[in-house]
């Protein structure tokens, strides 16, 4: 009895054991297998550069195909591939300013408000200088009329008389500021390479605004006042109000200070590519139309003789346009690259 439970308490404690399936799998490490994956993995990784690289060689592509640095800018975009910061920065910095409608609104708001401000400061300082102003003002009338006097008919008129004085001065005075408000009114749309006009601009416009008004003073404003006080009005004693005279002057001499501007109106149209030499040209004899009939609207009177006077300045003034314009008539910046 002795003997039986001995044999019998190993089996009963012992578990039982299985014996494993044969599935057909070797789970022993096999090196030959682990070199593929290895080497097809680094084929993996070595097959994206090459397609970042392509995707880099399609925008170069892209950038150099478009004529217009705007449209190679959308046409990255519009292929949804990442733009290289380097392009982005290297042609957005040719490229004008780009601004709403409503942002050329508020900037044309600012720019008129600083001239409008300029010009009430000029006429400020020119206050104190009025006397001095007005004999120099005066000065195209007591050359040329006998006796030539000025009165005034009304108690306020002394005061619209010293106004009138101020703001002519004040308008000479601050025309290279205003002039500047008209350049960075404009600038915004330019390119970079159009910008460095910026000193020729300024200054050719200023000295063709004094230009004009030193033509006036001294070659329009003696004929008119002859013409029309000393011919035309020989049989009557001219008694001339101070108002009127020097709103005639004010008015021919700020007009023809305006008229002088059109050298400086061609060459940004032209530099624009609105206008072309063989335009201007081609239609020079509209344009002595248009010159007569716009002669005829700024001058104070309707003879001919003044009309003449205003109407050959401008003759002469397009015919240099015309240079002006072969001298800037060029492709923009976007055409050349």
């Amino acid at each position: 009895m002795s003997n039986e439970k001995s044999t019998d308490s190993p089996q009963r404690h012992s578990k039982p054991t299985t014996a494993p399936k044969d599935t057909g799998i070797d789970d022993s490490p096999n090196p030959q297998l682990d070199e593929d994956v290895h080497a097809q993995s680094a084929s993996t990784d070595g097959s994206s550069k090459p397609e970042a690289s392509e995707d880099d060689s399609e925008q170069e592509k892209l950038l150099s195909n478009s004529d217009e640095p705007a449209d190679q800018l959308a046409s990255i975009y519009d292929s949804g591939s990442p733009v290289p910061p380097s392009k982005v920065a290297d042609k957005e910095a040719s490229l004008g300013g780009r601004m709403t409608f409503l942002e050329h609104l508020d900037e044309l708001r600012r720019r008129i408000f600083f001239s409008l401000t300029a010009l009430v400061l000029a006429t400020g300082a020119c206050w104190f200088f009025r006397e001095q102003i007005f004999v120099f003002m005066k000065g195209p009338g007591a050359s040329t009329i006998t006796d030539f006097e000025l009165v005034y008919t009304k108690v306020t008129d002394t005061f619209t008389i010293w106004l009138k004085v101020a703001v002519a001065g004040g308008i000479f005075l601050s025309s290279p500021f205003i002039l500047s408000q008209v350049w960075f009114f404009i600038s915004p749309g330019l390119y970079r390479k159009e910008k460095r006009y910026a000193i020729p601009f300024l200054v050719s416009s200023t000295l063709l605004f004094l230009t004009g008004g030193a033509f006036a003073y001294l070659v329009i404003l003696p004929a008119s006042l002859g013409f029309l006080v000393n011919n035309l009005g020989s049989s009557l004693k001219p008694m001339i109000t101070a108002v009127d005279y020097f709103s005639f002057v004010v008015l021919i001499l700020v007009g023809m200070g305006t008229v002088f501007q059109l050298p400086v109106v061609v060459a940004f149209l032209s530099l624009f590519g609105l206008v072309t030499p063989r335009f201007l040209w081609k239609n020079f004899r509209y344009a002595i139309l248009i010159i007569f009939i716009l002669a005829a609207v700024v001058s104070p009177t309707a003879d001919a003789l003044n009309l003449t006077f205003w109407a050959a300045p401008m003759l002469a003034l397009y015919v240099a346009s015309i240079g002006v314009s072969w001298v800037f008539n060029r492709p923009r910046p976007q055409a050349e690259e």
